[in-house]
């Protein structure tokens, strides 16, 4: 029986505290890790917990349930999947905040893991997805944690909403059947949705913009009958390094509040070439805004329509 044992580190200019609050807080983990979509506590005790985790793994979406022992003292995070997906037969790993000097933490993430039928293909398989992962991972950390605590101007963050006249179950149904949008909304060019296993979905988008150019997106959706659909984006326009959202339908006795949230980090790099040389990060801002919000409150309109002719 194989186990592999690697480690992987980064240096990041936070104090290790609040480093370790990151990695603790796993609510945020969509926002600071790359490959992870969602995650959901499954049980939450003082220094243990189980959590259920959507991520990408070299290209493709899975989900799995981990362990965790959390350590604030020592600053040291333990944790172990209960049942890894295929190829992967064992799965955990520890991460280390150590002191790094000057107010700075040296980040350690330890793995160790084995492959189904101790096979070598998988394993080979295993070490490129780890080694993909973790680099990912804490190359993310480190500019995100950095970005929160020095560059916080860059965050987006806002939701619309619309009250329908109609049950939650049909909203959500026209959210969910993002493949047929291309014959329901507008501004939807091409399409293509696949359905990776039941709740779990990727969605590639040819969108129409109001110039009338487009742009291409590619999200992961985890979606949850009848009640919200979380997704992030992996393939992102340009104005944009990051780019995560949530359709939420809430339904009452007066019908169903539907609401839409987008988190969003915006790419300074690319504000000149996009709005022009006298360009802001505030206006960047509103150009997101406006595009974002827009499309979310069309697709929410025809999604009201929908609802409310099944309703009638």
């Amino acid at each position: 029986m194989t186990v592999r044992e690697v480690e992987h580190e980064i240096t990041v200019l936070a104090p290790p505290a609040e480093v370790y609050r990151f990695i603790a807080e796993v609510e945020n983990w969509p926002l600071i890790f790359p490959p992870t979509v969602h995650v959901e506590y499954a049980e939450r005790g003082e220094r243990t917990e189980r959590i259920q985790i959507w991520a990408t793994v070299n290209g493709s979406a899975r989900n799995w349930t981990s362990r965790r022992e959390l350590d604030p003292g020592a600053l040291r995070i333990r944790f172990r999947a209960e049942v890894p997906a295929p190829p992967v037969a064992a799965m955990g790993g520890t991460w280390l905040l150590e002191p790094a000097g000057d107010g700075a933490c040296r980040v350690r993430l330890l793995h160790d893991y084995r492959a189904v039928d101790d096979d070598p293909d998988n394993l080979a398989w295993i070490d490129a997805a780890v080694d993909r992962n973790s680099k990912s991972e804490l190359g993310a950390l480190k500019a995100n944690v950095e970005l929160a605590t020095g560059a916080a101007e860059l965050l987006l963050d806002f939701t619309d909403e619309l009250r329908i006249d109609g049950r939650a179950k049909d909203v959500y149904d026209f959210i969910d059947q993002a493949g047929e949008w291309r014959d329901r909304l507008p501004h939807v060019k091409s399409v293509d949705l696949e359905e990776v296993s039941p709740g779990l979905q990727i969605l590639a988008m040819e969108t129409i913009t109001k110039d009338g150019g487009s742009h291409t997106t590619k999200s992961v959706r985890v979606c949850f009958p009848d009640s919200s659909i979380v997704y992030k984006q992996i393939e992102t326009p340009a104005l944009m390094t990051l780019h995560t959202g949530r359709w939420t339908f809430t339904e009452d006795g007066d019908g169903t509040l539907a609401t839409s949230r987008h988190t969003v980090v915006i790419n300074p790099d690319n504000i000149e070439r996009i709005l022009g040389p006298d360009a802001t990060v505030a206006d960047a801002k509103d150009f997101v805004r406006a595009a974002l919000g827009g499309n979310s409150l069309a697709t929410l309109g025809h999604a009201k329509r929908y609802a409310e002719a099944l309703r009638s």
